[in-house]
């Protein structure tokens, strides 16, 4: 419970699916939470609530990620509540499933907007207000390395991800701030099972090596080490989380 004791994390997009799991996972290891959320006050609440039950403080605080204006409300209300930021996870995101010749300049805008331009100037308000220590945690996923067809926009904002992830991490040392960025693979959440036949969910479990969905806990797991001290000399990585997809 104790390991992120006194640390304050924000995770964007914390009121459902990883996002969610992250937070409690951190706050189960004692760090203070910013849950952020778009629009779903009350699953926001919901989460805010089941963390503090643990005995962990937590508040909700709405901010649209696609805008620089928000990004900076979202680290001045963080800051206000607690002092200090020591953690930010980069989770919240969208995906469109579209082949090239169907994907709009509207689609491309918001995937962009939220995926890059979110994660890109959250880090740039974290590289300015963060303690020295830090930890920054972006996500990507596994379908950079893959071949599906649709993922294009998606996988593009992905790739960005990863690449600036390496350069900060460089830009950031000098303050002992790790930046680092997971890419889960198949992770069975609400948004996942969307739009999705049972045929074609089960076809992707069956694409890992463990023969299964991931879940939630096993992203958050993996973002609450790479939080911790023990993940102190590891930056600049991209950690597949994906139960060995191929």
């Amino acid at each position: 419970m104790s390991q992120l004791a006194g640390k304050v994390a924000i995770v964007t997009g914390a009121s459902r699916g990883i996002g969610r799991a992250i937070a409690l996972k951190l706050a189960k290891s004692g760090a203070s939470i910013i849950v952020n959320y778009a629009g779903n006050a009350q699953k926001a609440q919901q989460t805010v609530e089941e963390i503090r039950v643990l005995g962990v403080e937590a508040y909700p605080i709405q901010a649209d990620v696609s805008k620089i204006s928000e990004i900076k409300k979202l680290f001045d209300s963080s800051i206000e509540k607690f002092g200090k930021v020591d953690i930010l996870v980069n989770n919240a995101g969208v995906i469109i499933y579209k082949p090239i010749t169907e994907v709009t300049e509207e689609d491309f805008d918001k995937i962009f907007d939220i995926n890059v331009k979110g994660t890109y100037f959250a880090c740039q308000q974290a590289a300015l207000r963060m303690a020295d220590g830090g930890r920054i945690i972006n996500f990507s996923s596994s379908t950079t390395a893959m071949m599906l067809p649709t993922y294009s926009a998606y996988v593009a904002t992905k790739g960005a991800v990863e690449q600036m992830t390496r350069v900060l991490a460089k830009e950031l040392g000098s303050k002992g701030i790790t930046v680092n960025v997971v890419s889960p693979g198949p992770t069975d959440t609400e948004l996942f099972r969307e739009g999705k036949s049972e045929e074609t969910i089960n076809h992707l479990a069956q694409m890992a090596a463990l023969g299964r969905l991931g879940q939630v806990q096993d992203i958050a797991s993996v973002v609450a080490f790479l939080a911790s001290d023990d993940a102190r000399w590891i930056t600049g990585q991209n950690i597949r989380v994906n139960g060995g997809i191929a």
